[in-house]
């Protein structure tokens, strides 16, 4: 999109990393560098966005990299140039890799016009064929390696509109020499850098004493600090960076995100319980409910702790709120669970003489005392569902923050809303 002198210009990049090295961040930053010598080069917007949880070509952490830019309209051709020139050198790194180069698909996309919306949404709530976003990509300039699947990604991420449930996380990124070393950061400095600026999300998890924002893999990344805005998530780097228990960052970049939307999913569903729970190997629970005058399996992992907790005391008849995400099988994985409205649960019959449980006297007959011969009416004993030893905000229980998705809202930031389906 070009005003006056100045062309705005959309690029994406995805899957140039594998499980165990490299890290598509890092390497989107280094793009940027390399154009950044354009007249008038400015950085409007990066973007990191999630997608798909189930994607089969998902990259770790099935994030995807985004970028609007602007320079001078005459510095285009230059642009063309410089960009063309970083993926050739992206494909001689990764070549020189070996195992690595053939482990990855990667895609870099640029368009001078925004991509339709959709994508982002296809992308982010089931499987995308990748000839069908061939077809929508006709006439956007790409260029892939191996494959064309990180096409998706890189055009998702170029697709979203952010909006009023976006974050804001920034990425710091270690020295070199630095790289495959145990990174210098304590769940204590963590502790207290939440605790020093209370609009950064997910940093820790309390249940575990465990530090979320430094990853496990030796891949270029530091840390990425999630947080309301690009302030929050700044100050709080700089607190860190002003530890001497914390190890220094070469460079750092502020992101906005689509993490902790809810975009994955449509709003909670309300269902009755239609059987006992049931239980898998592992630990995990599922029960079917009825949901549109249809059964669905409704799947509580053992690592979802509280939900967990919760499915496996649902008895059929209870009526619950529930978000989750569907898997190809078919089977919906639970993100958070609330009661509704509970059955009573039947606990015996009532007792008489020394706590003696009070006998039926035949099919439809009264209760009696086999001791002092009392007679009552018949009925049963029961009691509510006990929502003892969880964690409740407004009645949801959700997965402890180590447990969650990327793109799972936690309920610190609101109250799931109802499906507008």
């Amino acid at each position: 999109m070009a005003t006056l002198d100045r062309t705005r210009i959309w690029i994406g990049l995805d899957d140039t990393d594998t499980p165990d090295s490299g890290c598509t961040t890092s390497t989107f930053d280094d793009l940027l560098k390399s154009i950044s010598h354009l007249n008038d080069f400015q950085i409007i917007e990066r973007r990191l966005v999630r997608l798909w949880p189930f994607a089969e070509r998902r990259t770790r952490g099935n994030g995807a990299l985004s970028c609007i830019i602007e320079c001078s309209t005459d510095s285009l051709p230059e642009f063309e140039t410089a960009i063309s020139l970083f993926f050739n050198e992206l494909e001689d790194t990764l070549s020189s890799e070996g195992e690595i180069y053939s482990l990855t698909s990667p895609a870099l996309i640029y368009s001078f016009e925004e991509l339709d919306e959709v994508m982002y949404w296809e992308a982010v709530r089931e499987k995308v064929e990748i000839s069908d976003r061939i077809d929508k990509l006709s006439g956007v300039n790409k260029m892939t390696l191996n494959s064309d699947w990180g096409l998706i990604g890189a055009s998702s991420a170029m697709a979203w509109k952010p909006n009023s449930n976006s974050t804001w996380e920034l990425i710091s990124w270690r020295y070199p020499q630095n790289i495959g070393k145990k990174r210098k950061i304590t769940s204590s400095v963590i502790r207290d850098m939440e605790s020093e600026h209370p609009e950064t999300y997910v940093n820790r998890d309390p249940t575990k004493e465990k530090g979320l924002i430094a990853p496990r893999t030796p891949c270029p990344v530091l840390y990425g600090i999630r947080g309301a805005s690009p302030d929050s998530v700044l100050s709080a780097h700089e607190w860190l960076q002003s530890n001497s228990e914390v190890e220094k960052c070469q460079r750092f970049a502020i992101h906005r995100t689509n993490q902790l939307s809810d975009d994955h999913v449509n709003g909670f569903f309300t269902s009755t319980v239609l059987t006992r729970p049931i239980e898998t190997k592992g630990g995990h629970s599922t029960i079917q409910v009825i949901l549109s005058g249809e059964s669905k399996t409704l799947v509580a992992f053992k690592e979802g702790g509280d939900v967990n907790r919760l499915l496996r005391r649902l008895i059929p008849g209870d009526r619950i709120n529930w978000i989750g995400l569907e898997s190809p099988d078919g089977s919906i994985h639970l993100e958070r669970l609330r009661i509704e409205s509970s059955v009573p649960r039947v606990i015996g019959r009532p007792t008489c003489c020394n706590n003696k449980t009070m006998r039926s006297t035949g099919l439809n007959q009264p209760l009696r005392c086999d001791f002092c011969l009392k007679i009552i009416e018949r009925y049963w004993l029961s009691e509510d569902i006990s929502l003892s030893k969880l964690e409740l905000t407004n009645g949801w229980v959700e997965p402890s923050p180590s447990q969650r998705r990327h793109l799972s809202r936690p309920l610190s930031l609101g109250e799931p809303t109802l499906s507008i389906l």
